[in-house]
C-alpha cells in the first residue's frame, strides 16, 4: 500500500488530546491515531449506508399484512418443544 504524506493543523487542545491517547498506550504516534480515526469513520459510514439500504428496502417492500398471533405462538411452542429436555424424543 502506498502512503501519502499529509500536513494537518490542530488546535492546542486537539494536540494535547492526541498526545494523551498515545500516552495511554493505544497508539505509538500521531499518524497511527489519525489512521485509526479514519478507519473508524470509514466503518461508521459503511454501517450507516447499510442501515439506509435496509430502511429503503423496508419502505419499498409494500404494506405489511396483519399478524396471526395464534399461529406465531403455536410455531414458537413447537420450536421450543424441540429443545425441551423434559419431553421424550418423538
Amino acid at each position: 500500500m502506498s502512503t501519502v504524506r499529509k500536513t494537518i493543523t490542530l488546535t492546542g487542545q486537539q494536540s494535547e488530546w492526541v498526545k494523551s491517547r498515545i500516552a495511554e498506550g493505544g497508539f505509538t504516534n500521531d499518524s497511527e491515531y489519525i489512521r485509526d480515526l479514519i478507519r473508524r469513520d470509514q466503518e461508521r459510514l459503511r454501517h450507516t449506508e447499510a442501515l439506509q439500504t435496509a430502511i429503503t428496502e423496508g419502505l419499498n417492500s409494500g404494506t405489511a399484512s396483519a399478524l396471526d398471533m395464534d399461529a406465531i405462538k403455536r410455531k414458537a411452542r413447537q420450536e421450543a418443544a424441540r429443545y425441551d429436555t423434559n419431553t421424550p424424543d418423538l
